[in-house]
């Protein structure tokens, strides 16, 4: 059984100010916590229900220490309306410093701050086998539930830095090539790409702001074919990033 003081505490790590103090964060699902059972995050709880213990007995008797409980005191601690499998809460972990090469494919983010477009973006960016992501000071928290939630587990292979988005592009813009998707960029579909250097996407509603649009040397665009004024972060993250993988 879940103790109050245990529920409670779960309850403030849905709180940024909180996580940064304990150090900690939340994954709930059987996927999500599944892919963390298997990663290097150390764990500081785990609860599981009878149904996933049954159908993960083997990956739980590797010295895992975790409660049974109830699908009704999963949903009472967590954020899912509908939680069958387990929550866990695991230790953040410390990066290494950030080192990139001319040879890298790097995904930087200005200013995204919807945790789910953030949690897709990391998703989508270990499908492309993409390891590093830069985030703005301003971009949602990786630790966010939400975020974590959206990943589907990816959260455990890409590693995501909170940086000075104009400084740490400026440090690159002799020896990289700086992509910057904008409305009045190149179209993609007449380029030829090679699958490297930082491709920099922007806020919905705003774009990537000057400070950071100074250091792009390349701007590009998704062609459009019909009357939509725009399109989702994600969606258009997975559309450029398989434009620079599609001969690779």
């Amino acid at each position: 059984m879940l103790s109050k003081a245990v529920v409670k505490y779960i309850k403030s790590l849905q709180v940024k100010k909180y996580r940064n103090q304990h150090q900690a964060f939340v994954v709930e699902g059987a996927k999500s916590v599944l892919e963390l059972l298997q990663s290097g995050f150390a764990l500081q709880h785990l609860f599981v229900t009878e149904d996933f213990l049954r159908d993960h007995t083997a990956l739980l008797a590797k010295g895992l220490k975790y409660e049974v409980v109830t699908e009704e005191e999963l949903v009472k601690a967590g954020t899912f309306s509908s939680n069958n499998a387990a929550l866990a809460v695991a230790s953040m972990k410390q990066l290494q410093p950030l080192q990139i090469s001319p040879s890298d494919l790097v995904i930087a983010l200005d200013d995204i701050r919807d945790p789910g477009n953030l949690g897709t973006i990391i998703r989508i960016a270990d499908w492309y086998g993409i390891h590093n992501v830069v985030c703005s000071e301003t971009c949602a928290d990786f630790y966010n539930p939400k975020v974590i939630s959206s990943t589907m587990g990816s959260f455990t292979r890409v590693q995501v830095y909170y940086l000075d988005l104009p400084a740490w592009l400026q440090q690159h813009t002799g020896k990289y090539k700086i992509y910057g998707a904008a409305l009045s960029g190149e179209n993609l579909h007449r380029m030829q790409l090679r699958p490297e250097g930082i491709v920099v996407l922007g806020n919905e509603a705003n774009g990537i702001r000057p400070e950071v649009a100074q250091q792009v040397n390349q701007l590009i665009k998704i062609p459009a074919f019909g009357g939509a004024e725009s399109l989702n972060v994600a969606t258009a993250t997975a559309i450029i990033i398989d434009n620079f993988r599609r001969n690779s």
